[in-house]
This record gives structure tokens, C-alpha cells and sequence, in this order.
């Protein structure tokens, strides 16, 4: 047999899945492994495990790509708002270049925070703020950014925070789903373990058919 670690999850479901088989369908090796206990059932023991493997490898997969699905979604709009918002904050620090308490109001003082959630406060405060100035308003929309702008840098905002909501929703999701693949795979290791070490004993004067279980032998 090939070494486990070499191999990915999808080829060791494919070895395992071969070697179960031929251990039933080709009559000699069915034979012996029998003399040594493993009769159909036994080995219909470790088709059930290998079944349980399987779904839980397909279940991962399918967790894994909805979290990249909703990584992307997530990430495309915060690209969207960090360029609409850069444009916004540039017009606006020209437009109150001459009000020095209000830039420190609406967070524009400073440098843009990195880290995500001091981002997005500091994006709040510009697009909730800047739309109850009254007569400074006048500045903004001449620098063509409208109340309607503002309104909907708010609402992008909401998008945003909801999508990264989901997009942790599915880490987590995907993280149980892999622990419980990882599980169900050293269960079905730990059988396998066993059912070679029976065939290599059952098959040692019979090579060619070791090697047909996915066991190599060196010559």
C-alpha cells in the first residue's frame, strides 16, 4: 500500500475502495482472507466505515467551498467600499479642511485603521456624521458626494458586516466538518491498518494478488 501520508484524502478513499472490493470479488483472495476471518460481513464492516468516510469527506468539501464562496463575496465588497470610500474621504478633507474638530468627529484625522473593526467604525462615523452637518453639507455635494451617498456608504456598510457574519458562520461550520472527516478517516485508517496486515500474512505467498489489495511488494 502506498504511504497514507503521501496520499491525498480522495486517493485513499479511492485505494480503500479497491481494495475492499477486489478482497470480495476476486474468489482467491476472498478465500484466504477468509481462513484469517475476514468473510463478507466482516468486510462489509469496513465498506459500512468506509460509506461513513466518504460522507464526511463530501460534506467537508461542500463546507469548505461555501466558505469560499462567502470569503468571496465578503472580501468583493469590501473592495467595493474601500475604494468608494477612499474617494469619499479624500472630498471630504478638502471639503472640511477649515473645520478641524468636525474631521476628528467624522474620522478623518489621522491614518485609515487596517485592522477590520476600527476600520468600519471609523467608515460609520464618516457616512453617519457627515450626513447631519446642515449647512457644511453644502460642501460635500459640490464635491459631487450627495446625501444619497452617504445614505448608501451606510447601507453598504450593513451588507458588508452581514457577509462577514456568514463568511464566519461558515468557518466555523467548515472547521467541525473537517474535524469530524478527520475522525471518520482514522477510523477507517485504523481498519484498513488491520486488513492489510491480515492480507500480507493471507497473501504472502501470492504477491500479485497482495498488490491487487494496493499493498506494493518489492521485489
Amino acid at each position: 500500500m502506498a504511504s497514507r501520508t503521501k496520499l491525498s484524502d480522495a486517493e485513499t478513499l479511492e485505494l480503500y475502495c479497491g481494495a475492499l472490493e477486489n478482497a470480495v470479488n476476486q474468489e482467491e483472495i476472498a478465500a484466504l482472507m477468509a481462513e484469517l476471518g475476514y468473510e463478507s460481513p466482516v468486510i462489509d464492516d469496513g465498506k459500512a466505515l468506509l460509506d461513513e468516510t466518504h460522507q464526511a469527506f463530501d460534506f467537508n468539501k461542500t463546507e469548505d467551498n461555501e466558505t469560499t464562496a462567502a470569503y468571496a463575496a465578503f472580501t468583493s465588497k469590501q473592495e467595493e467600499i474601500a475604494n468608494i470610500y477612499a474617494l469619499h474621504r479624500k472630498k471630504a478633507k478638502i471639503a472640511f479642511r477649515n473645520e478641524p474638530v468636525l474631521l476628528k468627529q467624522i474620522g478623518l484625522t489621522g491614518t485609515l485603521p487596517k485592522a477590520y473593526v476600527k476600520w468600519v467604525e471609523t467608515m460609520k462615523a464618516f457616512y453617519s456624521g457627515s450626513d447631519l452637518i446642515g449647512q457644511l453639507q453644502a460642501n460635500l455635494t459640490r464635491l459631487k458626494v450627495t446625501s444619497e451617498d452617504l445614505q448608501a456608504g451606510l447601507a453598504s456598510i450593513t451588507e458588508l458586516e452581514s457577509l462577514r457574519t456568514e463568511y464566519l458562520k461558515e468557518v466555523g461550520e467548515s472547521q467541525d466538518a473537517t474535524e469530524a472527516k478527520d475522525k471518520a478517516f482514522a477510523k477507517i485508517d485504523d481498519w484498513m491498518s488491520e486488513f492489510y496486515a491480515v492480507a500480507k500474512i493471507a497473501l504472502e505467498d501470492k504477491p500479485q494478488l497482495l498488490e491487487s489489495l494496493g499493498k506494493v511488494v518489492r521485489s
